[in-house]
């Protein structure tokens, strides 16, 4: 099949954005009961994927052609391709390792694929609440308490795509990301991001303010020390 040459839009950029990462349950919890056919060392059933914001499912299938999964070599066909959303895969395991990730474009896009790595995660390393989620951080979900979640934000930036994937992108926005973060049936929302901005921005000025001092006190010791030498 020819591939897509019509001509890329300068200095234009769009981007889309993805989660991606692991849910994990133990089979110690009461609602989730070991198979017969796993192996007896498996502690935990999980589910890699990679994911829209908010769910919708149409976003992510009008650009994302395939997503391929690579987990550890010990597990049977551990390269695996979905080439439909949900872009997921269920397994059962008992030890954490990371998963490579390749998201593979439309025809129409003439996009690279992109490539995401994930640490699966089967234990709730932080607990902290999805007020102070940061990425790549485990949380025990709030409506499923047996749940482990570690989930990953990120946005997908498409420089000077061509004619052909700019009308897709155009026709066809992305998600919107919910606005309150009160609703935990969405893992980010804007008044998240806006948090995250106003963490940066202080940490920012606490920063700048530190070099200031130390720029002070740097200079007033090399005044004592001219002081002296002058002596």
């Amino acid at each position: 099949m020819p591939s897509v040459t019509s001509k890329r839009i300068k200095n234009i950029s769009i981007s889309r954005p993805i989660l991606y990462g692991n849910t994990a349950i133990p089979f110690t919890s009461l609602d989730t009961k070991k198979p017969p056919n796993v192996p007896e060392n498996h502690t935990h059933q999980w589910t890699v994927f990679v994911s829209d914001p908010t769910k919708n499912l149409n976003p992510l299938s009008n650009l994302i052609k395939k997503v391929q999964f690579k987990l550890h070599e010990t597990i049977p066909n551990s390269l695996r391709t979905i080439e439909s959303p949900p872009f997921q895969i269920t397994e059962t395991g008992w030890g954490e390792f990371e998963i490579i990730i390749k998201i593979f474009f439309i025809q129409d896009s003439n996009e690279k694929y992109l490539t995401l790595y994930h640490h699966l995660i089967l234990h709730p390393y932080d607990n902290s609440n999805l007020n102070s989620l940061i990425n790549n951080k485990s949380f025990i979900n709030k409506s499923n308490p047996s749940e482990i979640v570690s989930v990953n934000y990120d946005e997908i930036i498409f420089n000077e795509p061509n004619e052909s994937f700019f009308k897709i992108l155009v026709n066809q926005p992305g998600s919107i990301l919910h606005k309150n973060k009160s609703d935990y049936k969405y893992l980010y929302s804007e008044e998240l991001e806006n948090e995250e901005i106003f963490r940066l921005q202080n940490a920012t000025k606490t920063v700048q303010d530190q070099i200031l001092k130390i720029k002070e006190k740097i200079k007033s010791l090399e005044s004592e020390k001219s002081n002296l030498l002058s002596n």
